[in-house]
């Protein structure tokens, strides 16, 4: 009798759910429903089993999203394909995860509202649409972390970018720095860091894209020198050009970058506009792979690791006052580190290691407050380290190790005072030695200088040879007079 009554509750509870979903569906009709969606919904409200009817509306709630998929789908020419996108976002609203990506890049051009799209952290493969440059309302791309492959396709001549963040990192882009992004005027973030683009960095970056706040072109096989018009992007507050082969040195003109220079001006990158969706950025952050994305406006820094940059650290450099983090390792730096190096006052990251710099480390360095993170191992720098009230903190005798002029704390097995010692040893040897030398070259020019006088010049040798007579004769006259004293001597013994 129990179970008579579970099923008859269970059929009331099912009927009532039944009626619900058609009266729902009757009073929110859905235009864009197929034909047979259209016939489910009205099957559902006439419908009088209620087991049956609430199929029917399970069915058609589906349907909506069913729609959607097939609508990215269809497509008979397929551009990339793969598994699983995470996110589609479609006017800032989510579309459904569809198990087949097959041809849906060219579907995703007839999206004409689209403004941002999202298929980061998947497994897609193939080549980019030429279409989606058309896109004129898209705002933000993200397609990161896939398998994506070829050249960036080119754009229109006419095309209108309205671009504001684009996000390509992590794929197997191939060809140079992608011209469709000249001109993209909106364009504040641009990451598109371990691919394989090569060539020459254009410098119309530094005209054409006059937005730029972040600059990620880490890990691919870019060549040549920086060009110094990245300068003129005012608005620059992340530089990350590390791990390429960048050859030259780095521009003297880096010290005009308005955002690195005055931190109360740094740009604000926060949502996009007319949505919720926040910017973010992925970098090397104290020797750890961190992604930043609410407090990205407070990130100020320059990364060229990894690259072939020789010549001096410019003394510029020390003019960027907002910069929080810079790495110059792995380079051929020479000269010393830059004497007013402690100006960065917000400073948390300085690495310099892997460098051919040279001289002390400058005293100004103790006076970084904020320096969590510092290496400058493997130089030929020398010297006393300095000491200060943050640069103590750091006891890892690792970050200026392969050093061997260095001295003092942390280096426990390298006292100054005992370096100090040979040195001035060294430096009392090299002294004996000079004088050694000039005493030497003073006789032998002496010698030559009075001597070859004499030789040529007829009237003092002259003089020379009568005063060496004169002195022969006196010199004989006393001589005489003490053989003749002694003769007279003896001949009065014998007497």
């Amino acid at each position: 009798m129990s179970l008579i009554s579970h099923y008859r509750r269970r059929f009331a509870a099912d009927a009532a759910k039944a009626s619900k979903c058609a009266i729902i569906q009757s009073k929110n009709p859905l235009p864009q429903l197929s034909a047979r969606a259209r016939a489910m919904a009205e099957q559902a409200r006439t419908c009088r089993t209620p087991l049956l009817c609430l199929f029917l509306c399970l069915q058609l709630l589906s349907s909506p999203q069913q729609a959607t998929s097939k609508y990215l789908d269809d497509d008979d020419h397929d551009t990339f394909s793969g598994g699983q996108p995470r996110r589609t976002l479609s006017s800032g609203v989510p579309t459904r995860n569809s198990s087949n990506s097959s041809g849906a890049g060219a579907a995703f051009c007839r999206l004409l509202s689209l403004q941002i799209l999202d298929l980061s952290n998947n497994r897609l493969t193939g080549e980019l649409p030429d279409c989606w440059w058309d896109l004129q309302a898209l705002q933000f791309m993200d397609l990161s972390n896939n398998s994506f492959s070829g050249e960036i396709p080119a754009a229109e001549p006419s095309h209108n970018c309205s671009l504001e963040s684009v996000h390509l990192a992590g794929n197997r882009f191939t060809g140079i720095f992608p011209p469709v992004l000249r001109g993209c005027d909106s364009l504040a973030t641009l990451d598109i860091g371990n691919n394989r683009f090569f060539g020459d960095i254009p410098p119309w970056i530094g005209t054409q894209v006059p937005s730029l706040r972040i600059l990620s072109l880490r890990s691919n096989r870019f060549t040549g020198e920086i060009p110094r018009e990245l300068s003129q992007l005012s608005h620059l507050q992340l530089l990350d050009m590390a791990n390429n082969s960048l050859t030259g040195q780095i521009p003297v003109a880096f010290g005009n970058l308005t955002s690195m220079r005055n931190p109360e001006i740094v740009s604000s990158i926060g949502s996009l506009d007319g949505s919720n969706y926040q910017d973010r950025i992925d970098i090397i952050w104290k020797g750890q792979e961190l992604i930043f994305q609410r407090t990205i406006r407070l990130l100020t820094g320059i990364d060229l690791s990894g690259n072939l940059l020789s010549d001096c650290i410019p003394e510029e450099l020390t003019s960027l006052h907002g910069l929080r983090f810079l790495n110059l390792s792995r380079n051929h730096l020479s000269c010393g580190i830059p004497r007013d190096i402690g100006s960065l006052n917000f400073l948390e990251s300085l690495d310099l290691s892997c460098n051919e710099l040279s001289g002390a480390i400058p005293l100004s360095i103790s006076a970084l407050s904020t320096l969590s993170t510092f290496n400058i191992s493997n130089n030929h720098l020398a010297g006393r380290i300095p000491s200060g009230s943050q640069i103590q903190t750091l006891v890892d005798p690792s970050i200026y190790s392969n050093n061997y002029g260095l001295c003092g704390l942390p280096l426990i097995d390298v006292p100054c005072a005992n370096t100090s010692l040979a040195s001035d040893e060294r430096n009392g040897e090299g002294f004996d030695q000079w004088l050694c030398y000039s005493v030497i070259a003073g006789v032998v020019f002496g010698f030559w200088l009075w001597f070859g006088m004499l030789f040529t010049i007829e009237t003092w040798r002259s003089a020379l040879l009568f005063s060496v007579d004169k002195m022969q004769c006196k010199v004989m006259q006393k001589v005489s007079r003490i053989d003749q004293f002694l003769s007279k001597r003896n001949t009065d013994k014998f007497l």
